[in-house]
Order: C-alpha cells, then sequence, then structure tokens
C-alpha cells in the first residue's frame, strides 16, 4: 500500500494496476479510476477522493459498489489510516495497551466487561506508567484472580502476556 496519504505517483501507479485487472486492458480507462486519482494529484486522500475513484471504478466495472481488492478500496484504505494511524509503541500503560489488556481479559473470562480486581483493573491502576515488573507483577495478579476461579496463572496471549508484547515492540 502507498507509504504516505496522498495522491502520489506511487498511488496512482497501484491504482492503475488494480483497474487494469479489473478491466483486462494493457492501460487505464478514460474516467475510470485511475483518470479520477490523476484529478486529485499531490492531495491528501480524502471521502471525497475516495468517492471519485469509487466512481470511475463503478464506470468500468458497472457494479454499483466497490470491488474488494480494488482501486476504491485501496483508497479507502489509506484514508482509514489516515484518521485510524497505527499507534505508536510506547512501553507505557497508554489507551492502546490498556485496551488490548481488556480484549485479552475479555477473551480470557468470556464475559463482556473487564472483572472487578482483574488485569484491567491493575493496568488502569498504572495508566501512563511505564510497563516495567512491577507493572507486571499487577497485571499478572489481576490475571490469576479471574482465570480459573481465581487460583490460575497467566496464560499464553493473555492480558499479562499482552503487556510485555507491548514492552518488547516500544524496544524494538
Amino acid at each position: 500500500m502507498a507509504s504516505n496519504r496522498t495522491i502520489n505517483s506511487e498511488t496512482i501507479s497501484e491504482i492503475t494496476t488494480k483497474e487494469k485487472k479489473l478491466t483486462g486492458a494493457d492501460g487505464p480507462v478514460s474516467g475510470g479510476p485511475t483518470a479520477q486519482a490523476q484529478k486529485h494529484a499531490n492531495q491528501p486522500v480524502t471521502s471525497e477522493v475516495v468517492s471519485d475513484i469509487a466512481k470511475g471504478e463503478k464506470h468500468v466495472t458497472g457494479h454499483a459498489g466497490p470491488v474488494q481488492g480494488g482501486p476504491a478500496a485501496l483508497a479507502q484504505s489509506i484514508a482509514s489510516a489516515k484518521t485510524n494511524p497505527i499507534p505508536e509503541h510506547t512501553g507505557k500503560l497508554d489507551s492502546h495497551t490498556i485496551s488490548a489488556i481488556t480484549s485479552a481479559e475479555k477473551e480470557l473470562t468470556g464475559q463482556p466487561q473487564p472483572a472487578k480486581g482483574g488485569p484491567t483493573a491493575a493496568a488502569q491502576s498504572h495508566a501512563g506508567e511505564p510497563i516495567n515488573s512491577k507493572t507486571l507483577h499487577d497485571i499478572a495478579e489481576g490475571e490469576k484472580r479471574v482465570a480459573e476461579g481465581g487460583g490460575g496463572a497467566p496464560v499464553k496471549g493473555g492480558p499479562t502476556a499482552t503487556a510485555q508484547s507491548e514492552l518488547s515492540k516500544s524496544r524494538s
């Protein structure tokens, strides 16, 4: 996928490649997705740009909606990445990491909400702090409380492992 979030030559090239796969033609079609993208050269990928590329795709396919993996899907993916950036790995118990711990806890317990005194509660009590042996210990203790009726141990892929993974990613 295009590395930056503008309609640049790389993005237009990717759209052209996808368009050629859709049409079977040797090059872009007049009024197609490539032509629509070229109208927005060097502009940020906005909803208007995505809409224009989708109209170009509809022009060449005759389909009402975008084709999976097609030019409009590429543009939408670029626009989505712009509005939902990949979080940085900070090595701290930030909202992204606590959310991941919560998801791991829900998967572990099968419950829709985190448990009182569980790993999410432990992580929240250290919100904004660096992930270290103390925070990992508290999360592990919370995980033990909710794992198999309170007598369990931290599990592979569980909340403690999630926090350890975040710490590891921040160091790489």
